[in-house]
């Protein structure tokens, strides 16, 4: 079997290949473009070029690797233009200039039935997750057990900032507030500049800002801090304190979402976990 390779790929034009390749698996008709009188399957480059917004001249040269790096709006326009995937368009990018696109946020599209079941399936270890405003929007039996009864909070109740800094009880049951709450606000930071959601936060930071004297101090001081993992210790259901060591995840192809994971650090922590669970189901 023969490799098929077209000329722009054969001579290292990568960013050439990927635009032609894209371009001709797109459907004119379903455009609006009349299929009379065309010689090659997809798109003519002067039908992505006025698409874009960019000179045909210029995206003919682009396709053929002259002209020098395009800038980072013309290559957002032609992934308008070809209607990349977020997954393509980023290929587009690294392919153009050697980096990821600038994040775009967007607000969370839901749990699939399929993330729901890797929560499901970790039936000793308190699983969530969290949207890029920190907003729970799935959990597990074991995470209702041990963090908290979710499904009795009003979704609006169910944010992790507004439950540290605004719940008498969540602010008791934990070991240290103070350095919690630090790494709280440091890693939000972190979280929201990364998924580009810094407007998306701006009334929930205004929010707290008015509710909680301490929320306003921790915001000042402007640390960031990446998630990752660690140890939570907890005061739990029976008043006995409850250690965890957890780990964050992010979820491929759902920039919006990130998992979180805490496993009881000793086998004392499982058989307490598991008792919390069958107390709360009996």
């Amino acid at each position: 079997m023969t490799n098929r390779m077209s000329p722009a790929a054969a001579d290292g034009n990568v960013l050439g290949a990927y635009l032609r390749d894209r371009r001709e698996k797109v459907d004119p008709a379903a455009l609006g473009f009349p299929l009379a009188r065309r010689r090659t399957p997809g798109l003519r480059r002067e039908e992505v070029a006025g698409r874009a917004g960019v000179s045909a001249t210029w995206y003919t040269w682009l396709e053929q690797g002259r002209g020098g790096a395009p800038s980072p709006d013309a290559l957002d326009r032609i992934s308008g233009a070809l209607m990349l995937t977020d997954a393509e368009r980023e290929h587009l990018f690294l392919l153009g200039l050697g980096r990821p696109p600038e994040v775009r946020y967007r607000e969370a599209e839901g749990m699939t039935p399929r993330l729901q079941r890797v929560l499901d399936a970790l039936p000793r270890s308190p699983a969530l997750v969290k949207t890029a405003t920190w907003d729970i929007v799935a959990w597990n039996r074991a995470a209702a057990a041990v963090m908290g009864d979710y499904d009795a909070l009003e979704p609006r109740r169910r944010n992790v900032l507004r439950m540290m800094f605004c719940e008498p009880a969540v602010r008791e049951r934990q070991l240290d507030w103070e350095s919690v709450a630090r790494f709280v606000v440091a890693t939000f930071r972190a979280d929201t500049a990364r998924s580009g959601a810094t407007e998306a936060v701006k009334a929930l930071v205004d929010e707290l800002s008015a509710a909680s004297p301490d929320f306003v101090r921790l915001w000042r001081d402007n640390d960031v801090q990446a998630h990752g993992g660690g140890v939570k210790t907890l005061k739990d259901a029976g008043g006995g304190w409850l250690s965890m060591e957890f780990s964050a995840f992010a979820i491929d192809g759902r920039p919006d979402l990130a998992m979180v994971i805490y496993n009881p650090a000793t086998p004392e922590d499982a058989a307490r976990i598991a008792a919390l669970i069958a107390a709360r189901e009996a």
